[in-house]
């Protein structure tokens, strides 16, 4: 993988691109691929932005969601604007797997796939050019990065101020995780002095969900969060029959995982959703707990080292007894 700086100077020649994201796309994704999306039409490229899947709804508000094409809904359009793309740039997810029933069709065409994220041990092979950064915060903040050490940042107008702005604030926890350096509040300070207005942004991210989804968290904070104190371990597991009763919607569970981190002493928050093909595991951790580690080790997932995903074909009550032997295994690190 040639790095990412080598391709600066081939941005001035007008390519037909498509940007895509991992599946079930959250703010950091969308909005990394919609400001990458805003700064590659001005340059005069023809960009389409293919999601893997659908994505929350409360996301629809960022400039160009609207033109973003889902590529379960839209196969054959998708699979012909994959087959067309010269450049193909990768945001937000370190393998192609991380693009579900995309990735087959990703690996078949011959295109130039680009990469830019910030996860760890990323599948360097299949990118022609890129850059994988895990000190960074948010791939929204590695995006305003590519704009401006291509040397055309009077070219981040209010959409694509928006846009990756949404991104950080949802990856850094609205700027109280440890990623949120110097670097980043730099950044958003010449968001600010470009005309940014931070609190519709916030109030578009943090402020427009459905009933339901506040129903659904007291159901489950109340019902469903079981706390280990001797293991400084938190776990919420959320059932089928959970998902249908509050009519759960993509992006509902969203920041669920981070609820019991909260608590007094409380290293490791973990939550389990029993989806129809699997069971999906989100992992968060203050301190020294590596959940990336955790996650790739039991649950065949991975990510950073405080967040991290995975997944399990078993029943749920299989694999939160799975979850309780990694738990009872990693004592020694979550008890220090």
């Amino acid at each position: 993988m040639q790095p990412i700086q080598d391709l600066y100077p081939l941005l001035s020649t007008p390519r037909t691109v498509v940007i895509t994201m991992h599946q079930k796309p959250d703010a950091d994704a969308m909005g990394s691929a919609l400001g990458l999306y805003h700064f590659l039409r001005q340059l005069g490229h023809q960009v389409t932005v293919v999601s893997p899947t659908n994505w929350a709804r409360w996301l629809n508000w960022m400039p160009g969601c609207n033109t973003v094409v889902d590529f379960e809904l839209h196969r054959d359009r998708a699979e012909a604007l994959l087959a067309k793309a010269e450049w193909l740039f990768c945001l937000d997810f370190n393998v192609l797997l991380r693009t579900k029933n995309m990735a087959p069709k990703i690996r078949a065409i011959s295109n130039t796939r680009i990469l830019i994220d910030h996860h760890q041990q990323p599948e360097v092979e299949s990118f022609a050019y890129g850059v994988s950064n895990t000190a960074k915060s948010s791939t929204c903040e590695m995006i305003y990065d590519f704009i401006m050490e291509s040397g055309h940042g009077a070219l981040i107008n209010n959409d694509i101020a928006e846009c990756l702005y949404a991104g950080v604030i949802a990856d850094t926890g609205s700027f109280r995780f440890p990623a949120a350096s110097a670097h980043v509040h730099t950044m958003v300070s010449d968001l600010k002095g470009r005309g940014l207005n931070h609190t519709q942004v916030h109030e578009n991210i943090y402020d427009n969900f459905l009933e339901n989804r506040l129903r659904l968290i007291g159901h489950v904070l109340l019902h469903r969060m079981e706390i280990y104190y001797e293991y400084n371990t938190a776990l919420i597991a959320i059932s089928k029959k959970d998902l249908l009763r509050y009519e759960v919607k993509t992006g509902d569970t969203d920041g669920l995982v981070n609820y019991p981190l909260s608590i007094q002493g409380i290293k490791l928050a973990a939550l389990v959703i029993d989806r129809d093909e699997e069971r999906k595991w989100s992992f968060r951790s203050k301190g020294d707990f590596d959940v990336n580690t955790f996650a790739r080790k039991y649950f065949e997932g991975g990510g950073h080292f405080n967040a991290a995903g995975g997944r399990s074909s078993a029943s749920l009550d299989q694999t939160v007894q799975d979850f309780m032997e990694a738990m009872k295994k990693s004592a020694v690190e979550l008890q220090d």
